[in-house]
């Protein structure tokens, strides 16, 4: 006995969903977000200093935004289902959908479908022969996915919301743990004696000359070190400054780094950076706790004062005078102690919460196996 797909339900997706193309004329929203390859929104790293968001396209609960351009290359569809109740502007270049009738296709089903490994796949096998490797519009419609009657798509939608949700709940919990951190810092802003931070810093330059790292990292604006994207072969290593754990780095330029500045400090293994940033270290850490220092650069109040502080022409910087008159609250040790023990539980709950993230999204696969194994039949 042969076994067979029942291809009478697969259909493509180009008869369950339609473009919109809503433009923020009246700059109502200033929300602007990007897509990953994991398919989610996330924040744009765009540089907003003279953008025109008028031209930037509307995204409202319910609908689809993703970016075609680049699939050959990435072998993924970056593709997002938004859910929340404000609206939210994404790129001119994306394309936004929708579901045509929620009475035969869910949108939250679909995004299950989204989250295939097989569906990427078979987005990459759609792609043109450009150098981006784009998908076509008209191409991604072709592509056919199993659509079961509505009732069972609301199963399986159910089951993976119900994960959902209890993963949010947790999240929801960090939230808290959140505001007491901010709550803290700020109550001794308005509190304590500012300190001047110069007292308490020194640079550290340290250099490669050994060459015995090879560990290069870079900086975000999201405050964390990261490896390198440069190109390593045949650089020389030796000008490069050694950061150490509980040492900082920074970049002195902000004026490309939509309105924040690159500071991390270093918690792992010990690296190299380049010989432009800034790398120093807490002097007497039984005064002062660089993880109580980091807490205060952590705030975006203090992207602002680096910002407003940095002087320049083509590139404005944060040199590192500036850095040694910013003011902040000292207090005694024991209460930096204990704001970083807050501080560090809220950490290791959020890396919690991305486990969680993480173990629900291969889920779908499983949910969409089963939706294919329900449509084999036997032809007899």
């Amino acid at each position: 006995m042969n076994c067979k797909i029942d291809r009478g339900n697969y259909k493509p997706i180009g008869n369950y969903i339609q473009l919109v193309d809503n433009r923020n004329k009246d700059l109502a929203v200033t929300n602007l977000l990007g897509i990953n390859i994991t398919n989610n929104f996330m924040p744009s790293v765009a540089n907003r200093s003279g953008l025109d968001l008028s031209k930037y396209k509307l995204v409202q609960k319910g609908q689809f935004a993703t970016n075609i351009m680049h699939v050959g290359r990435d072998e993924r569809l970056p593709v997002a289902l938004y859910e929340d109740d404000k609206p939210a502007l994404v790129s001119p270049a994306y394309k936004v959908f929708e579901v045509i009738d929620e009475n035969e296709l869910l949108p939250e089903y679909l995004m299950i479908e989204f989250q295939r490994p097989e569906f990427h796949r078979l987005s990459w096998y759609y792609c043109d022969s450009s150098v981006r490797g784009g998908l076509d519009w008209d191409r991604l419609c072709e592509i056919e996915i199993p659509i079961p009657p509505i009732e069972e798509q609301k199963i399986y939608v159910d089951i993976y919301k119900g994960l959902l949700t209890n993963q949010k709940v947790y999240e929801n919990s960090l939230e808290d743990l959140q505001l007491i951190c901010d709550t803290y810092i700020e109550d001794l802003i308005k509190k304590e004696e500012p300190k001047t931070l110069g007292s308490y810093i020194q640079q550290a330059d340290e250099r490669n000359t050994d060459l015995e790292i090879d560990n290069l990292l870079g900086i975000s604006v999201n405050k964390v070190f990261m490896p390198s994207k440069a190109n390593q072969n045949g650089l020389n290593l030796s000008n490069y400054k050694i950061v150490r754990k509980r040492q900082f780095g920074y970049v002195s330029v902000t004026s490309r780094n939509g309105e924040k500045i690159s500071i991390a400090l270093l918690n792992g293994e010990e690296g190299l950076v380049s010989s432009t940033y800034t790398v120093f270290e807490v002097i007497d850490k039984t005064k002062l706790l660089p993880e109580y220092l980091f807490l205060f650069f952590r705030r975006s109040e203090f992207d602002r004062y680096a910002r407003f502080n940095s002087w320049g022409s083509a590139r404005e910087t944060f040199d590192w005078d500036e850095m040694c008159r910013v003011k902040l609250p000292i207090p005694d040790i024991k209460v930096q102690e204990a704001i970083v023990t807050i501080y560090h539980t809220l950490e290791t709950r959020k890396r919690i919460n991305e486990q969680l993230k993480d173990s629900i999204k291969p889920l779908c696969p499983v949910l969409m196996r089963g939706v294919v194994e329900r449509m084999i039949v036997d032809p007899k």
